[in-house]
Parts: C-alpha cells; structure tokens; sequence
C-alpha cells in the first residue's frame, strides 16, 4: 500500500485538475470477469471447466507433487492445483499520470509523455500510437479476504509497483535496446513473417511462445516501449499491455507462476501463454483472451467515444501449485 499512499500525497500537493475523464475507482466484483478463473484442475483432473480451454501443458497433470520445506521435514507432499489467478492489472493511458482505476489524475503535464495516435512523416498511412503505463499489484483473493487459507493464493495487498513516466527506457526506442539487445536479430522480414503463425494461433486458442518476439495480431514485441505501429487506439492499447508485462519480466520484476508447482519463475523470456487478460475499463469484457488476439474478435463497442483512450487491462496468469 506504500505506493498508493506515495499517489494520494502527489495528488494533493499538485493541486491540479487531471487532464484524463478517470471516472469510477475500479471494482473487482464489477469490472472484472470472474469466469476467466476457470478452468480449476487437480490432481490432473478437470473440476470446474472454463470457456476457455487449457491447450498448453500443465503441471497439475501429475497425482501429487513434493516442495522443499524447512527444517525438521525437509520435503512436503501436496497435490497439484492449477487456475487462473487475478493478481494483476495494467493501465495504459495517453494523459500522464492518469490512473483511470483509481478515480483520479495527477497532474496536467504533457510534452513528450502524452500518447495517442500520430502521423509519421507526409504519409497519412503511416501512423502510430503511443501510451504511458501503470503496473499494479492487484490480489484479489487476498483485498476481498476471500480463500485466505489457501496456500495457492497470493497473500499480499495492493501497491502501484511501476509507472512508465519516470523511465526514460519506455519513451525511447533506442535507450530501450540497453534491455533488448536480441531485438537487432527480428528486425527483418523473415522474423515478422513468423509472427503470422502466432497471429494465427492466438486468435484459434492460445500464444505461441517460442516466437516470443511476436504478440499476435498485435504484431513485434520489440521495442519494449510505449511506442505501437497501429492507429487503433484499442489494439494498440492492448500490445502495449503485453510489452508493459514483457519488459518488466526482462527487468526481473515479473516471475512466472506456472513454470514450477514450488516457486514463482523469473522468465527474461517471456512465456505468454500463462497469461491473459481483458479489458476492464471504460468498458469491461466478458471474456479474457491471450496477448496479441485481434481486437475485430473483442474489441466492438469497447473504446467509446469521450472517455480519453485511457484503459484497463485485467490480467490473468496461469498458477501451477502444490497444494499442502
């Protein structure tokens, strides 16, 4: 909570009125959906099926599971559990230091820090779209006090953990190779072809992982900045999202939960089919979805019009445990 408390003080001490319409604070029994927990299996077996399928591997799929323990037992026997836990969530937003899940901006500052779709050049074709973005610890289980005595759930409270204002890596393309250098190998045609194979995969069921340059429909991962060839603002929106995840898995501040039944996996390389995630303001969706899927499939009626193409990503990352 040190974070949100840091906000509250900047707030009052600006004393200014924010640029961005923020609206009403997030609400985790309206804004976000619920059936994206599913499907729940244990011990490899299926108990509540989801609308979305498990199409990739899963470490539940064993009967039981043994963990290191301290000292006197050394090893603990459990039982494999996998869901989809809502833990986090992004804001991507092109006034700064809009928090549209908090109710309120910061300050009236623009410059170089404002987003929103832009023309390059001449060419009225060759657009772009730019945005800041929030990372938030957001537990759900645990700010509700919901299933407290589950040793899958995490156990932590909310915290503002990242704003992309003060990186100077996020606004630049250039300073953010010091965290890509691999980025040089997947600036060619042949590289971005084969994202047309994850393109393809997202949008049917799930990510590719293993062509962790690409984000679907959304196209290259690379740069990991807030700057997006693509003048709609929703999908665009949306890539940004997933970079904000890529780049803070690359910086170490974002683990994997579904990579070890035991601890939570730093992943440099990102692996994206563990997470997914939907839109949960201005306007909330129905179903989730894995990074990259293209926005002709969720996107109707999500962006209206005079609400400040400030939004909120739900996220949802697979978690693999073993229950004791």
């Amino acid at each position: 909570m040190k974070g949100f408390f840091v906000l509250l003080i900047l707030f009052h001490a600006v004393g200014a009125q924010a640029v961005c319409r923020s609206g009403i604070p997030l609400n985790p029994v309206t804004d976000l959906c619920w059936q994206c927990i599913f499907p729940v299996s244990i011990a490899g077996i299926e108990i509540i099926p989801g609308p979305v399928e498990n199409n990739v591997p899963d470490l539940s799929g064993m009967p039981v599971c043994a963990c290191p323990a301290p000292p006197p037992l050394f090893i603990r026997i459990g039982i494999p559990v996998s869901f989809w836990e809502p833990a986090r969530y992004v804001e991507t937003v092109k006034d700064p230091y809009c928090f549209p899940s908090l109710g309120f901006g910061l300050t009236a500052a623009g410059g170089f820090l404002g987003g929103g779709s832009q023309e390059q050049g001449n060419a009225s074709v060759d657009t772009s779209t730019f945005a800041q973005a929030h990372y938030f610890i957001y537990p759900v289980w645990s700010i509700m006090e919901l299933l407290t005595d589950f040793a899958c759930i995490e156990h932590s409270g909310f915290d503002v953990a990242y704003l992309t204002e003060v990186d100077p890596l996020w606004q630049n393309d250039i300073l953010a190779f010091i965290l890509e250098p691999e980025s040089i190998l997947f600036g060619n045609p042949i590289a971005q072809t084969a994202c047309i194979a994850d393109s393809v995969s997202t949008n049917a069921g799930f990510s590719m992982s293993p062509l962790f340059w690409c984000i679907g429909s959304g196209g290259s991962a690379y740069p990991l900045t807030g700057h997006v060839n693509d003048d709609n603002e929703l999908m665009a929106n949306s890539t940004i999202a997933a970079r904000m995840v890529y780049k803070l898995a690359r910086e170490g501040l974002v683990c994997d939960t579904a990579l070890n039944l035991c601890a939570c996996v730093p992943t440099p390389i990102w692996v994206k089919h563990n997470w997914r995630m939907h839109v949960a303001k201005p306007v909330r969706d129905f179903m989730c979805h894995p990074f990259g899927r293209t926005g002709l499939i969720w996107g109707a009626l999500k962006n209206p019009p005079l609400v400040g193409d400030n939004f909120v990503w739900q996220l949802f990352r697979r978690r693999s445990c073993c229950a004791f």
